[in-house]
């Protein structure tokens, strides 16, 4: 995916108008999404990417757009994570390897000063091995909302390069 393309996906969320925050991205990669996140939040913001791929981190520069970015190499769902409490936790195509999601997500949220999940995922419920627990639209719904009340926004959809679901974002808040 282009970074325009990713910027699209997540121009809807607003996350701006928070002014400067501090957000996690979780399954970073080579930062593709982490980059377009930090072309959308206030300067001075920062964002700590976290992979277990070094190799994929070191593609990620360490500001852009005025947004610090700090890479840490480790595993994400380990609960092991090398920086403190977080505005926003963006997840692109990482949530679906998560066996025990809602576990996870409640975890994760003993980190957020505000309830703030930016997530990127396939919509389909068939699992395969590169999407080994699948999160579609509906039970991204069911999910969080099992976690406790939460307004899951759409904020953007393309297809797959992967010609199987289409990609979509989500706000939740």
């Amino acid at each position: 995916m282009h970074l325009n393309d990713a910027v699209d996906l997540l121009a809807n969320s607003d996350v701006r108008s928070l002014g400067p925050t501090t957000w996690a991205d979780l399954g970073s990669g080579s930062g593709t999404f982490t980059l377009a996140l930090a072309e959308l939040l206030a300067p001075g913001s920062t964002i700590h990417a976290m992979d277990r791929d070094a190799s994929a981190l070191r593609a990620i520069p360490p500001v852009h757009n005025d947004v610090r970015i700090t890479t840490h190499r480790g595993d994400f769902t380990s609960g092991q994570w090398p920086f403190g409490r977080l505005d926003g936790i963006l997840m692109a195509n990482s949530l679906h390897y998560i066996d025990d999601q809602s576990s996870f997500i409640r975890a994760c949220e003993s980190r957020l000063n505000t309830r703030r999940f930016l997530i990127v995922e396939y919509d389909t419920e068939a699992a395969n091995r590169w999407v080994p627990y699948p999160v579609s639209r509906t039970r991204l719904g069911a999910l969080f909302g099992a976690t406790g009340q939460s307004s899951v926004t759409l904020l953007g959809s393309r297809p797959s390069v992967y010609r199987r679901a289409a990609l979509y974002s989500a706000l939740v808040t």
